[in-house]
């Protein structure tokens, strides 16, 4: 089958990682692969086996896209001219998102979407209430594509309340590639001089609630042989860093762009924490499992779902600092438990979120939404 994949290759964060893994295991898979995203000019990736099609902007950052005044026709006259079999946009905030289903039914193309914006299943705080408007705002535009994938039930409950058809609404979960995330040798703790080591890995930005848990940290006082590392960069990170540093056991790594060192830093690991107040379902998260680390996580979002049943720690989103220092000491101090949440962690990821299964599971529904199209079009006719 030949995809028309319109998503997102910079800047980096989850949908970047969502697009690059999920096209890549297509191509594995035989699949044809033309990959439209937002960019100024033509690139060409002599690496990558996916055709790519530039699409004009105005600005795009990590959170939302402003696409130009020729964005539309470029993307109309690149899908007659690729004729593939079905359009899969992953969705980049962009007013584009609205109009991509009256594109595809003019072109007679089936399309498929994946929403990513992150939630909270509760909307306990202002960043849960503005996320839940998106998730309002966008409703009545998901209703027109042929299918909606969202990440978890609880998603998918949320959309299908706010008037998207639930049979339009199909859960495939983010996978990891648990061949590649798994756990194995770190140097980490020798270089960073640390016997314990906690890790942070996303965003530095107030969704992220990074605060909370350096505070958390620095209240604990956990000791010199312990450090916790910060990985990622954003909007918040120099006033954070001021703060909170070295003498606190604080260690900032910023962004880490190779892929391989942010394994090594996973595999030496204790734990993983992801303090958000809204989340989706994070990739991050997903990969610190598969490396066998033991992880704590609010219930935002999905996350909860993932660690549900003894799969890793869940936090209320309300009592993070809180709880955090109470938690912290007893990982510091008992290294039994977090060996055991990082096997189940890992187990936990090969039993639901491997990317192999839901390549699988998206093939299946690529073959639904392609077959009803073609019946739906020879009774057109």
């Amino acid at each position: 089958m030949h995809i028309a994949w319109l998503g997102k290759k910079s800047p980096f964060c989850g949908n970047v990682t969502y697009g690059r893994e999920v096209t890549n295991a297509l191509l594995d898979r035989g699949h044809q692969v033309s990959f439209l995203h937002f960019a100024q000019e033509e690139i060409n990736d002599s690496q990558s086996e996916r055709q790519e099609v530039s699409i004009p902007f105005l600005y795009k950052s990590q959170i939302y896209t402003i696409p130009s005044f020729k964005s539309s026709k470029v993307l109309i006259q690149s899908l007659r001219r690729l004729k593939p079999d079905l359009v899969h946009a992953s969705l980049t905030l962009s007013p584009l998102d609205f109009v991509l289903p009256e594109i595809c039914e003019e072109l007679n193309l089936p399309l498929v979407a994946t929403f990513h914006p992150p939630f909270d299943r509760k909307r306990r705080n202002l960043t849960s209430g503005t996320q839940h408007l998106m998730y309002q705002l966008y409703a009545p535009f998901l209703a027109n594509y042929h299918r909606v994938i969202v990440f978890s039930h609880i998603q998918r409950d949320l959309l299908v309340r706010l008037g998207v058809p639930e049979a339009q609404v199909a859960v495939i979960p983010n996978g990891v590639d648990a061949g590649k995330y798994s756990p194995g040798l770190s140097r980490v703790k020798t270089e960073l001089d640390a016997q314990r080591l906690f890790v942070y890995q996303g965003r530095i930005a107030a969704e992220k609630n990074v605060e909370s848990l350096l505070r958390a940290w620095k209240h604990s006082e956990m000791g010199a042989n312990s450090k916790l590392a910060i990985v990622g960069n954003g909007p918040l990170a120099p006033s954070l860093q001021a703060f909170y540093g070295q003498e606190h056991g604080v260690i900032w790594l910023g962004f880490v762009a190779d892929e391989q060192r942010r394994i090594e830093i996973l595999r030496g690991s204790d734990m993983f924490i992801l303090p958000s107040l809204v989340e989706g379902l994070s990739l991050s998260l997903l990969e610190a499992m598969a490396c066998g680390v033991a992880c704590m996580a609010t219930d935002a979002g999905a996350d909860g779902e993932v660690l549900e049943d003894g799969a890793g720690i869940i936090l209320n989103t309300h009592r993070v600092s809180a709880q955090l220092q109470t938690l912290f000491p007893i990982f510091r101090d008992h290294v039994e438990l977090t060996t055991l949440l990082g096997r189940k962690a890992r187990q936990r990821v090969l039993d639901r979120y491997t990317l192999s299964q839901n390549i699988t599971l998206l093939e299946e529904l690529y073959s639904q939404v392609f077959q009803q199209q073609r019946i739906y079009m020879n009774r057109s006719v």
